[in-house]
């Protein structure tokens, strides 16, 4: 039987109606209109490209690295073709429209967004994720490459190089990183000349309460020690070899106490004032059968009771340090692509595409801990590249909404919005879409459940 043509109720834009399902799971319409609304960046007229849906589109740059601007558009947009049959064809905004709907947007609603939204995730249950009682996090930074215009190299540099300069501007990042569920979050940027310590400075203060932070030697540091232990959470740094640390008492397991010294000066003008000093843990060990690497480690904490977190606990903990490393790995190279630069040319563009690659890669890991955890199986277990494929393959099927008050195709609405907000708006409208459907032929009623049941099936379990 011949596809029979959806309609959307009289007045309505396509875009208007649209919720990106897959990526609305993780970022709510409703929250990213009331984020839109708050920052003053929300559509205050009917557009081709309205704000919310520009949220999306940004994010789907970083998903189609290698496709133009409109293709990633006809990309999120191919859930139209479902609704309006093949009798209609709806047009893809021009490339300038897209970018003037991009500098209307700006990058700091999706800071705004993605600092409210990307959060940790990991349960009690998330294997990875917890030592003892303590959410387990790893600090650290690193470059992205970003198009060669001269507004954006006045705007972050270029890195040196061995003669000359390097072919390409560099965007400088320092993040906080979820070990159990691999979610980059707290991130802040800078130009290539800022140093990540700088920039340390602003995630730092991300850190709570009931968190152990791991961190490289290029973070230990007086004043940083300080402004991370005023958070509330344990530290577990590790130090370079040139700091001196006296031994105060030694601990039953090897380990020993001592002092670190915020100020340079302290340590030798006023080294017993309890003031102007912290306590601190010192775990020193070598890893044997290392031949080539640094065997040495010495690691600093703030759990100085022993008993609650023994020297050889803490020693093989440090060690996940590297699943951010694995993670930036993800990050750059199979969600960006190797030898892919971040596409805009503007400076303002730029930042707005590097949160919604942030984005993009928390919403991959978010739907990855909730299948790993569905099988109850580790989400580091499952392959990020095969998810970011599950992604691409099944994201248009999830897109379209024909209407707010009708069935969505994930369980849940992918709106953010509640079941009976979504029956009481627009009714009338609602009441024609519903007469549309009962007017469904029976096989097209039939196709679209199977496909309801396949997307949903794809989507809690990562079936390709």
């Amino acid at each position: 039987m011949a596809h029979s043509p959806r309609h959307l109720p009289n007045g309505n834009r396509i875009t208007e109606e649209l919720a990106m399902g897959i990526l609305a799971k993780t970022y709510p319409t409703a929250r990213v209109r009331a984020i839109l609304q708050e920052k003053g960046k929300a559509s205050k007229r009917e557009r081709e490209l309205p704000a919310h849906l520009m949220v999306y589109f940004v994010m789907g740059l970083g998903l189609w690295m290698g496709a133009s601007s409109r293709e990633v558009l006809r990309c999120l947009l191919m859930g139209v073709h479902w609704l309006l049959g093949n009798e209609k064809v709806y047009k893809v905004t021009g490339k300038s429209g897209i970018t003037q709907a991009r500098k209307r947007l700006g990058w700091e609603v999706m800071k705004a967004i993605y600092d409210e939204v990307v959060q940790p995730i990991g349960q009690q249950q998330t294997p990875g994720a917890w030592y003892h009682h303590w959410r387990v996090v790893s600090l650290d930074g690193s470059t992205l490459d970003v198009a060669d215009s001269t507004e954006n190299e006045k705007e972050f540099g270029r890195p040196g190089a061995s003669e000359g300069h390097s072919a390409y501007p560099q965007l400088r990042f320092v993040a906080l990183l979820e070990n159990g569920t691999h979610g980059l979050f707290a991130a802040r940027w800078g130009s290539n000349g800022q140093s990540e310590l700088s920039l340390a400075e602003e995630v730092i203060p991300h850190l709570q309460a009931g968190m152990l932070c791991l961190a490289d030697r290029l973070f230990m540091g007086g004043p940083l020690w300080k402004k991370a232990v005023r958070t509330g959470a344990e530290l577990l740094w590790r130090c370079q070899r040139r700091m001196k640390f006296a031994c105060v008492q030694r601990l039953e397991d090897g380990s020993y106490l001592s002092y670190i010294y915020p100020e340079r000066d302290d340590r030798r003008r006023r080294s017993e004032d309890p003031e102007r000093r912290l306590l601190v843990r010192v775990i020193e060990y070598r890893l044997p059968g290392m031949q080539g690497k640094e065997p040495w480690y010495r690691l600093v904490t703030t759990i100085v009771d022993w008993q609650k977190a023994p020297a050889r606990e803490l020693a093989a903990l440090y060690h996940q340090r590297w699943e951010i490393e694995t993670t930036l790995d993800e990050f750059k190279v199979h969600l960006r692509g190797p030898q892919v630069v971040l596409r805009s040319h503007r400076p303002d563009l730029v930042k707005q595409e590097f949160y919604g690659f942030l984005m993009l890669h928390f919403a991959v890991r978010s739907f990855m801990h909730e299948a790993a955890l569905s099988v109850q199986r580790d989400p580091n277990e499952l392959s990020f590249v095969h998810a970011v494929r599950v992604l691409k393959r099944h994201l248009p099927l999830f897109v379209i909404s024909p209407c707010r008050g009708t069935q969505r195709l994930l369980s849940g609405d992918p709106a953010g919005n509640t079941a009976g907000e979504s029956q009481t708006s627009s009714g009338s409208a609602h009441g024609s879409c519903r007469q549309t459907e009962q007017r469904e032929s029976l096989s097209s009623s039939e196709t679209r459940k199977r496909i309801s049941a396949r997307c949903r099936c794809c989507h809690r379990t990562g079936d390709s």
